[in-house]
């Protein structure tokens, strides 16, 4: 077996942790058998991950990083604030399409986390790791399309983070994409609604001072 930087071995193995998991489910999948989807030991696993609560956690954030970087990507600035981030919304429910089962896993993962003696904190990190994705995401959208909001970062960062969740439960229940584009249109709609100010240069020069233009009513 070739050797490899311990940060690639615990990617390695975490990856195929979501993809046994994603097969099999949490409750039935092993060290073992997420040593044998690596095609690693059993020792390799052990010496990467000192208990199934690390990986566990370690599974949750990768998931996260998969669609926020997929939404990082699509939220470069367009030609309205709403257009930037409806595609922001657009590529999130492109990742979840395209990956039903690893979505369906993190709903997984939260039950197993809170019927778990121990392992409860692993639910209360995860929805903290959505919440603060979306912080990162509204911050990077501040910053490349200059705008102030009527509410805080971290309010509208946890009300992103359920309207998201929950809209993602209901599709993998039900199955409609239609009716979740309408309502990621809707959601849309209401951020560009929470913007107070845009903030616009002053000066045409990139670096030029900038000033506050309240928005037309």
């Amino acid at each position: 077996m070739a050797r490899m930087p311990s940060a690639e071995r615990r990617r390695q193995l975490i990856e195929a942790a979501i993809r046994a998991m994603t097969r099999d489910g949490v409750s039935r999948t092993t060290t073992r058998s997420i040593a044998a989807e690596a095609g690693v030991s059993l020792s390799v696993f052990h010496y990467c991950f000192d208990s199934k609560q690390s990986l566990l956690e370690s599974v949750i954030a990768a998931i996260t990083d998969h669609y926020v970087t997929v939404v990082k990507e699509a939220i470069r600035p367009k030609a309205t604030l709403r257009e930037t981030i409806r595609a922001g919304f657009q590529a999130y429910w492109d990742h979840v399409s395209a990956n039903p089962g690893e979505h369906m896993l993190t709903y997984e993962l939260t039950q197993y986390a809170l019927r778990q003696p121990g392992f409860e904190h692993l639910a209360r990190r995860q929805y903290e790791l959505y919440s603060d994705a979306f912080t990162e995401l509204i911050e990077q959208l501040r910053h490349s399309m200059r705008f102030e909001l009527r509410v805080p970062v971290p309010v509208l960062a946890r009300y992103l983070a359920v309207m998201t969740d929950g809209l993602t439960l209901n599709f993998l229940v039900l199955g409609d994409d239609a009716v979740a584009a309408d309502i990621l249109d809707t959601i849309a709609d209401q951020v560009v609604n929470l913007v107070r100010d845009e903030v616009r240069p002053a000066d045409p020069a990139p670096l030029g001072p900038s000033r506050l233009r309240p928005r037309p009513s």
